[in-house]
């Protein structure tokens, strides 16, 4: 069960670039979550599934000497997630209809989250340094939140009259 959570029923076992496609198995998933559960469900599933991914990763790295082999991918779903969060909140606060979810904001969210995921800045190299389960889960989720903080700020500035 660990395996399939870890991996995403597998998309982690894909032969190249597992982490991208991780991270777009998300899209349609925070879609559908932000559609038919609104902003506050989506967010409390993002915190059960890091919870429930802290643990699975716990559980399939245990004794391995490789703490973050590449098919595990649960933490890019998280971290995607967080990315897409001020778009999905921002959209549920002004009560726009939830089939609505802008593309510009979704394709940002995407490529800042694995321009965050990739290049590892301070925070994420931080905790992507620990050996433990937390630390693989974690170095995502502060990507996402790093590319939240900027989707919030391309945001403001596209809604703000500027462009």
């Amino acid at each position: 069960m660990s395996n399939l959570i870890t991996t995403v029923f597998y998309v982690g076992r894909l032969p190249w670039a597992p982490g991208t496609f991780g991270s777009l198995a998300a899209l349609p998933m925070a879609y559908l979550l932000h559609r038919y559960c609104g902003f506050p469900v989506f967010f409390a599933l993002t915190v059960l599934v890091f919870l429930i991914g802290w643990l699975a990763t716990f559980t399939a790295t245990w004794g391995r000497s490789d703490h973050d082999p590449s098919a595990i991918v649960i933490d890019e779903v998280v971290g995607q997630w967080i990315a897409l969060w001020p778009l999905s909140a921002g959209l549920w606060h002004a009560g726009v209809d939830p089939a609505i979810f802008p593309y510009p904001g979704w394709i940002a969210a995407f490529i800042l989250f694995r321009f965050f995921d990739i290049l590892k800045p301070w925070p994420v190299s931080w905790a992507d340094k620990k050996t433990t389960a937390l630390g693989v889960m974690l170095d995502d989720v502060l990507a996402g939140v790093l590319a939240a903080i900027c989707v919030s700020a391309l945001a403001w500035y596209a809604h703000s009259g500027a462009l």
